[in-house]
């Protein structure tokens, strides 16, 4: 029998201060003040207490990858970071076009058994953008599938992406796309603008990522499907998301913590950590990005947590792979970037970390309002005690975190999924 878990003297996310206890997995009793001796007590006094988190967007590498991380290693990322659910992309090798490869992934989360891990399906046979991949056997599969994504490349040609999206509807699945019109992009190492002009790096346009967002939309209005826009870093995307949702089309859209926080500025360094794809942009659009997630335009937070190896980070920028880590510090970031600003709330926190993200998953047991017989999946969070990022110290098996050095508000307490203790204090 599991022990139970009190939590005691926290604050919800509505700003109503709660005592919770969980026995079995589930959350058993909510009251100002609750007294049970048996039960393991969580210090949760200046501390707000949330619904585990949710990224719609992490890659884990396994198999194929797994001098970067494992979905071992990424679990414990994620577990540290505040999450219990993680949404394995697909550009693993072999890729995740089947059956087989998605519920490879899924055993692998069940048996590390920190936290959710469900597998992102291909669009595409390789990756490749010619022909569809086995999305109806990966849907039906024991990991079933609801998220299909190509990241990493762009489903470029519109009748392939036509298809997909007139695919999932049949079992209400969703194509997250990866923006980025290839043509306009070969070659580019940062954002076009000023800075990519002065360091001679050859820059990588917002229209490529705005052209292709335009163009989908409108399939998937045409079709009647549900699209998802992963990674959002443009002032013109958020606009034609705007737009979209005013016309009712099934569009959703994600922004990184990275892209909330940092900007091209930093290319300036010439260090690589701060080489992602897509590029870091610029203070205009960091604020467009940060308004469109307040108000609801941009619908989640997604880490695109993209662990690499130092032989491929610590090189000359060209040379370097694309990515960063982002699952420690995400919730971080959104507290300095969103929440001390004033532009969200922690209920909305929730609602774009936890809710929304399980939601467009359609992940049935995660993102769940913390209340009586509800899954125990819980984030405890001081947001007022420091966060010393320091890159030796990650769960990750890779280092290449661009927050390094950095002293950040809010640091993750204790994670609990399934009404197990999987993360308190420092130790998964």
């Amino acid at each position: 029998m599991s022990q139970s878990i009190l939590i005691s003297g926290g604050t919800l996310a509505n700003g109503k201060k709660s005592d919770l206890l969980i026995k079995d997995g589930l959350i058993a009793e909510m009251a100002e003040k609750i007294e049970d001796k048996e039960a393991k007590r969580i210090d949760a006094s200046h501390s707000i207490v949330l619904p585990g988190l949710v990224d719609l967007h992490t890659h884990l590498r396994e198999p194929g990858r797994e001098d970067a991380e494992t979905v071992e290693s990424g679990s414990r990322a994620g577990v540290k970071g505040g999450f219990t659910a993680l949404s394995a992309m697909a550009n693993t090798s072999p890729v995740a076009d089947t059956a087989g490869v998605v519920e490879q992934v899924y055993r692998l989360g069940q048996a590390a058994g920190l936290l959710d891990v469900f597998p992102i399906g291909a669009v595409t046979r390789g990756l490749e953008g010619e022909h569809l991949a086995e999305i109806g056997a990966m849907a039906d599969s024991m990991a079933r599938v609801r998220v299909f994504s190509d990241d990493g490349h762009c489903v470029f040609d519109p009748l392939v992406m036509r298809r997909a999206l007139e695919y999932v509807k049949k079992f209400d699945g969703v194509i997250a796309q990866h923006a980025q019109e290839p043509r306009l992009t070969q070659g580019s190492q940062m954002n076009e603008g000023i800075v990519s002009s002065q360091l001679g790096l050859k820059g990588w346009p917002a229209i490529a990522e705005e052209a292709i967002i335009a163009r989908d939309v409108l399939l998937a209005d045409h079709v009647q499907a549900r699209l998802h826009i992963c990674h959002l870093t443009t002032a013109g995307g958020v606009e034609i998301i705007r737009w979209a949702k005013a016309r009712g089309i099934s569009v959703t859209a994600e922004v990184t913590p990275h892209h909330l926080l940092l900007t091209d500025e930093l290319a300036r360094s010439y260090d690589p950590v701060f080489k992602v794809n897509p590029p870091l942009r610029t203070e205009a659009d960091v604020m467009a990005l940060r308004e469109a997630l307040a108000d609801g335009t941009i619908d989640i937070v997604a880490t695109d947590h993209a662990p690499h190896p130092a032989e491929t980070k610590e090189c000359e920028w060209q040379e370097a792979s694309f990515g960063m880590l982002g699952l420690e510090t995400a919730l971080s970031i959104v507290n300095k970037t969103m929440v001390e600003t004033g532009l969200m709330n922690w209920e909305k926190v929730a609602d774009r970390m936890s809710y929304a993200p399980a939601r467009i998953g359609r992940y049935e047991h995660q993102g769940q309002e913390l209340k009586v017989g509800a899954p125990a999946h819980i984030t405890v969070i001081n947001p007022t005690q420091v966060l010393r990022v320091d890159r030796d110290l990650v769960a990750s098996r890779s280092r290449n975190t661009p927050f390094h050095g950095m002293e950040l508000p809010g640091r993750i307490l204790a994670t609990i999924f399934n009404g197990k203790l999987v993360f308190e204090g420092g130790n998964a």
